[in-house]
């Protein structure tokens, strides 16, 4: 006759003698070894995990907290713009209004992590920064994430569509920034994503309307909402669409800052018809203006509000995500001279250094680094194409000049830049030798 005496097994943890009449009564159980589990221990661990795991994420809030106490005490606003004024030339404006946004976002965490005993919770101040192409909008937040010492990001916007499109979802911008982390999630959620050329995803509607589908317009703005506000964005390690069997990493966005971008062409155009309206004056009194008259875009710029940016077609709710309204001006003629100089990463001083190694003294003529500035407002491509502009007129010098280790001195005229001379290449004579 079959045994249906019920099997009897020790925990291995409590030691208590558990009967087994089915599977459920020990719930882990390994019949090699011997090794078993009741419910009653398996409840405890789960507790004591649990308990842990709150105790330790504590701590670590606390072992952040003091750290973001050195963070601000290092980089308040005036230490900050005093950096950047060091590789930045203008943008006066722009350079504070930064200044202030970053001090502030780690004011907002040090208060999360601290003092959030009464409910009050300070919302982050995203920032959405305007300014004609070149002007040094890249470069400002480039150096800003440098100072700081925390990962940067930057995410072309334009090649962003809504789910169910062909492009890269909304997602891919905090795993570009994941990357850039070196995959370290914590600092990943505490660094800076850039969205250049914001203003591509405008929405095709009013001025801009059109029949066509708008898979990377207001689909875009809509599905970075939560994201800019704050929440857990979850993207896969590779490929840049989810599917049921990827694995996934998720990342919470509270403290990550986002800053959007873009030349937003036209925009003075928008502003400038409402100056209009709300300047309108009918019968004796009206005020007669010429084309002399018409404001010019650096004017312009300054006074945009979010009424314009919707009008242009960024979304209301995009709009009160970014309350931060950061503008940069054009840069004229002097202020591309300056950029050639004077910065500490100036490209004449980077084309020096690379000369140096080669024991050749490099010189410009002050006619030559005009006749660059003035290409590159040509060009209207702005700081950007500064460096390009040298490297071209310097082509042939850099292949010629390793061929010997002989101390020279090449100077860069006008007509290097203008009409595409050679530059003068001279030996130097030593003292000695002499």
């Amino acid at each position: 006759m079959p045994n249906n005496t019920p099997m009897q097994h020790a925990c291995s943890f409590c030691k208590r003698m558990v009967t087994i009449h089915n599977q459920y009564d020990m719930p882990i159980y390994d019949p090699q070894s011997g090794f078993a589990i009741c419910r009653s221990c398996i409840k405890d661990i789960y507790h004591f995990i649990e308990e842990h795991e709150d105790e330790q994420e504590i701590e670590h809030k606390k072992e952040f907290a003091d750290t973001l106490d050195d963070t601000l005490h290092k980089n308040r606003p005036h230490l900050i713009k005093q950096y950047l004024d060091e590789y930045i030339i203008n943008q006066e404006h722009a350079k504070k209004i930064l200044s202030v946004a970053v001090y502030n976002h780690y004011k907002r965490m040090k208060y999360g992590y601290t003092n959030n005993e009464d409910g009050t919770e300070i919302e982050k101040s995203n920032v959405i920064m305007i300014g004609p192409s070149g002007c040094g909008k890249t470069a400002l937040l480039q150096h800003l994430s440098t100072l700081l010492d925390i990962p940067f990001a930057v995410t072309d916007a334009s090649s962003l569509t809504e789910a169910g499109f062909v492009g890269a979802d909304v997602e891919v911008a905090v795993r570009n920034l994941y990357y850039a982390a070196n995959k370290d999630i914590e600092k990943t959620e505490h660094g800076i994503i850039y969205l250049d050329e914001f203003d591509k995803i405008a929405r095709k509607s009013g001025e801009n309307n059109s029949i066509t589908a708008d898979p990377g317009h207001e689909g875009v703005q809509q599905a970075l909402l939560k994201m800019l506000e704050g929440s857990e964005v979850e993207f896969t390690a590779r490929g840049q669409r989810k599917h049921p069997e990827a694995p996934t990493i998720k990342v919470d966005t509270r403290n990550i800052l986002f800053i959007v971008g873009g030349a937003f062409v036209g925009i003075d155009k928008v502003i400038e018809s409402r100056l209009k309206k709300s300047d309108a004056n009918i019968g004796f009194g009206a005020v007669v203006k010429g084309k002399q008259d018409k404001p010019k875009y650096d004017e312009l710029i300054h006074q945009v509000n979010p009424e314009d940016l919707m009008k242009y077609g960024i979304i209301p709710e995009i709009i009160g995500r970014l309350p931060i309204i950061c503008t940069l001006e054009t840069l004229d003629e002097d202020a591309l001279l300056r950029i050639l100089t004077e910065p500490k990463n100036a490209p004449v001083r980077q084309y020096e250094k690379l000369l140096a190694m080669d024991n050749v003294e490099l010189k410009f003529d002050e006619a030559a680094l005009r006749a660059v500035a003035k290409k590159a407002i040509d060009r209207k491509t702005g700081a950007r194409s500064l460096k390009g502009i040298i490297e071209d007129t310097m082509l042939d010098v850099m292949f010629d000049i390793p061929k010997s280790d002989e101390p020279r001195r090449v100077t860069i005229t006008e007509d290097c830049i203008t009409k595409g001379a050679r530059p003068a290449i001279e030996n130097i004579v030593s003292p000695a030798s002499a």
